[in-house]
């Protein structure tokens, strides 16, 4: 259960994420940097991408810009333009960009190491396409 009590569905995420993992893999151009004792970790999400988030271990702000529909504690929820939203800790996203998509989440963290701050964000690091070695090709654009 997610901190605003709304009972997330984990294993249905996970599930989607077991099946997206046998696919080709789109590379999100990814980003993070530390300051003021904040940490801002974006992503790049082209157009078409369905994706699964990892669960995050602290509370954050989302902004995003671009077309999304993804996982919120109240459903799925299409986000268009330019938003910011509040995510709980124990919570994992799931979602589809419509167009190309810029999704940055912000989070407060004394630590400066990339590797150490995606430790202290989520049990997942692993998982994390930052962490892994694709093992399928990626999707190429003509």
């Amino acid at each position: 259960m997610g901190a605003d009590g709304f009972l997330v569905p984990q294993d249905n995420i996970k599930a989607l994420e077991a099946e997206l993992l046998k696919e080709p893999q789109v590379i999100l151009d990814t980003t993070m940097m530390a300051h003021g004792r904040m940490a801002a970790r974006t992503i790049f999400v082209p157009a078409g991408t369905l994706l699964t988030g990892v669960l995050v271990n602290h509370d954050n702000i989302c902004i995003m810009h671009g077309d999304i529909t993804v996982t919120t504690a109240e459903g799925p929820k299409r986000f268009t333009g330019f938003h910011v939203i509040p995510a709980s800790a124990g919570f994992r996203r799931a979602g589809i960009a419509h167009s190309d998509t810029w999704w940055t989440c912000v989070w407060h963290t004394d630590l400066t190491d990339p590797a150490e701050i995606e430790n202290d964000m989520t049990d997942e690091a692993d998982a994390l396409q930052t962490r892994r070695a694709l093992t399928h090709k990626p999707v190429l654009e003509n």
